[in-house]
């Protein structure tokens, strides 16, 4: 009985399951790291919004600051040059403020337009104590009007500070989305003028002999009230914040594409692993099946050998007794001779691809293995008419190869064979070796090309896979034992197509080195 190893199976299902599990894992890892990538980049917008509007109200803030403080200096500047230069020649020279008079009022226009001239003041009024407009810098016809004046204007003669208050024509949000006309430069964002208003609020005091601890109590003479348009400011800040999202936002999505490009560069890897981890398993299931079908095979073949050999013997001895004198029987006979010679081969080569025997590493003459097969192979090439055309170095004790004589006269003999059946008749086996240098090691290269049909292009990647044959009754292990004879003795095997049409088999060895020399 054959006993065969019992776990193969379920080792093999196991490391492929593990395997399995591993890349399921490391696809789990990867996906995981895109949603945090993607998560990252949406924290990264968040952040660069978040940091626009802090640094951009910090920056209008400080923006305002600077406003509000220069609007202060204006409106004290304005107080002080309309007491000096209106007020007091006003009182000496009528008695009395009343701005109705022409005279008076073109004194005070020409006092403030001279103070207001090139500081981008929209619009200048002063009321009096009841919020009625006496001087409008802008629109005369204002003058009288009590509709116009804010809250700010009727609290300010009971203090001493200037109110401020920005006023916009549009909310501050629309400001990001105005786009840039054609022809308006490089800004990218464009706000029309007048959108935003500095309002600024003081009280006219009179200055005679005022100090600091009686400020309050100096005699109030009306309410200034002026706006500044700041929109140019205000736009700076938008384009600051824009800029501070943009360059964050590009920074962003280039991390995010070079995080990206090396997670898709490791799913590719991944991929790639897996699949050859894939291709592995599937070899090893199949060398584990191969390798139990050749412990069964080889105790098969060891048990049929024995009788085998008897029956082949005794068909042969019978077959010379009968010879010519019973042509029926001495026909049967060399029917069941032939028969058991031909199973006899096909159990050797069970054996030989089952059972490998270990290999020498001697030098081998490759020239004189190549004759003795052709010396043995004349007779049944000769009734094939196959000729043989060699092509050999000049010196062919050159072809020296390390290995074991008696496996490599094997591998030629089944090479031969298989070229002969091919061509199934007339044809010529050309043979050719040479030897070379590969990475400064040398090599001896034997090349055989047919005339026959040549090798089946969607069966060529299979044709060294063990009981694969294109030939009726053939058993597949021709080609198989020739490559683990030639990889065993540490060379290489190449199916290919001849130049000039038919099957190429190119076997690569390692070339003697007398390790004395």
């Amino acid at each position: 009985m054959i006993d065969e190893q019992p776990g193969t199976s379920s080792t093999g299902t196991a490391d492929a399951e593990f395997a399995r599990t591993e890349a399921k894992k490391e696809s789990a890892s990867l996906g995981l790291a895109r949603y945090l990538a993607w998560v990252t980049l949406l924290l990264v917008l968040g952040f660069a919004v978040t940091l626009a509007i802090v640094f951009g109200n910090t920056a209008r803030d400080t923006l305002f600051a600077k406003q509000r403080s220069f609007a202060r200096i204006m409106a004290e500047n304005l107080n002080h040059q309309i007491f000096v230069r209106f007020y007091v020649p006003t009182i000496a020279g009528f008695g009395r403020i009343a701005l109705r008079q022409q005279v008076q009022y073109e004194r005070l226009n020409t006092t403030v337009q001279s103070l207001i001239h090139g500081l981008h003041v929209h619009s200048l009024r002063i009321y009096d104590h009841e919020g009625m407009v006496t001087y409008s810098a802008a629109n005369r016809d204002e003058a009288g009007r009590t509709d116009l004046a804010t809250q700010a204007v009727l609290d300010a003669p009971a203090t001493d500070y200037p109110v401020f208050a920005t006023d916009s024509r549009i909310p501050y949000w629309k400001a990001f989305f105005r786009p840039l006309q054609e022809g308006e430069g490089f800004r990218f964002l464009r706000i029309e003028p007048g959108s935003f208003y500095l309002r600024t609020t003081y009280p006219l005091r009179i200055e005679n002999r005022i100090t600091p601890s009686d400020e309050m109590s100096a005699p109030v003479l009306g309410v200034l009230e002026f706006t500044q348009d700041i929109t140019e400011d205000m736009l700076s800040v938008v384009q600051f914040q824009w800029s501070i999202i943009g360059v964050t936002l590009c920074s962003a999505l280039v991390l995010f594409a070079v995080l990206m490009m090396f997670l898709q560069r490791a799913q590719n890897a991944l991929a790639r692993r897996v699949e050859e981890e894939q291709r592995l398993l599937s070899e090893l299931h199949q060398h584990e099946k191969l390798a139990g079908m050749g412990r069964v095979v080889a105790g098969i073949a060891h048990e049929i050998r024995n009788p085998l050999g008897i029956i082949r013997s005794s068909s042969e001895l019978l077959l010379r007794r009968a010879a010519g004198s019973d042509p029926v029987n001495s026909k049967i006979l060399q029917a069941i001779f032939d028969e058991s010679k031909r199973l006899s081969q096909t159990v050797s080569d069970f054996l030989d691809y089952a059972k490998p025997r270990p290999a020498q590493r001697m030098p081998v003459d490759m020239g004189r293995v190549v004759d003795d097969v052709l010396a043995f192979l004349e007779g049944e090439l000769g009734r094939q008419d196959i000729t043989v055309e060699k092509d050999f170095p000049e010196e062919g004790g050159q072809l020296v190869a390390t290995g074991d004589k008696d496996l490599f006269y094997r591998a030629v003999y089944n090479i031969l064979v298989n070229s002969a059946q091919a061509m199934d008749g007339t044809g010529v086996i050309r043979i050719q070796a040479r030897l070379f240098s590969e990475q400064d090691s040398p090599m001896v290269a034997l090349l055989f090309s047919d005339s026959g049909p040549g090798f089946p292009k969607e069966e060529r990647e299979r044709l060294l896979d063990p009981f694969v044959t294109t030939k009726d009754g053939g058993t597949g292990l021709g080609l198989p034992i020739v490559n683990n004879i030639i990889t065993s003795q540490g060379g290489t095997l190449f199916l290919d197509d001849a130049p000039d049409g038919g099957a190429l088999v190119r076997i690569i060895l390692p070339a003697w080195q007398d390790e004395n020399s």
